[in-house]
């Protein structure tokens, strides 16, 4: 990597981060020498970068929280690594929320000249990820979970762990994607304890406040 990508990038994942990071843990990141990182982060201070040095546990390098900068640009090599990974995570349904990963890779799409569009086109055509797909779940209840999880709402789910489906009420606290199933570590509502679940074995799942849809999503795409 050239030195003038370095400092972008070093640019980037400080803005990414803006939390400390040690001069240690930027030089191994970037695969340089501690003398080359501190050489970088003085020349990102005299680029006039709000960059500060916090000392104590938890310190480090950081960004100014106040400060932006411009919107990312993405090349057509890496749009097409995040797109096809994406697109891979979404046909192994390992992930319960395609819609927002959808419009993730929608906008990493836009982000792009009319030249690189182009490329990026060629470029997919020739990168493919292969695997086991995971067991499928309806869209609904990808939804449903996917809401559950990202606005920490409790989710009423009807699980079928063997061959009789029981409702659970439960809160979201962890989502555990291994090879070809996708794993729920929820909080039992009413029974006030962890319980794991399998996001396959959801038949259905809706919020309390919307009762008329406790028995839709049981078909599956």
């Amino acid at each position: 990597m050239r030195r003038t990508e370095r400092l972008f990038a070093l640019a980037e994942h400080l803005r990414g981060r803006r939390s400390g990071v040690t001069a240690e843990q930027l030089a191994e990141r970037f695969g340089v020498t501690l003398r080359t990182i501190y050489r970088d982060l003085a020349s990102l201070q005299e680029a006039e970068l709000p960059l500060r040095a916090e000392r104590g546990r938890g310190g480090g390098y950081a960004l100014d929280r106040a400060y932006t900068l411009p919107p990312v640009n993405f090349n057509a090599r890496e749009a097409a690594v995040l797109i096809a990974a994406g697109q891979h995570l979404a046909k192994m349904r390992v992930l319960p929320f395609v819609r927002t990963l959808d419009g993730a890779i929608d906008k990493v799409r836009g982000a792009l000249s009319n030249s690189s569009q182009r490329e990026l086109l060629e470029r997919l055509e020739s990168l493919e990820f292969i695997g086991v797909p995971a067991p499928a779940t309806s869209a609904s209840v990808r939804d449903a979970v996917e809401r559950a999880w990202f606005e920490q709402q409790p989710l009423m789910i009807s699980y079928r762990p063997r061959d009789v489906a029981t409702t659970r009420r439960v809160r979201l606290r962890q989502i555990v994607m291994e090879r070809s199933v996708t794993l729920l570590n929820c909080d039992d509502l009413d029974k006030n304890a962890p319980r794991q679940f399998r996001l396959d074995r959801i038949d259905a799942a809706w919020f309390e406040d919307e009762p008329g849809r406790s028995l839709a999503g049981t078909s599956v795409p």
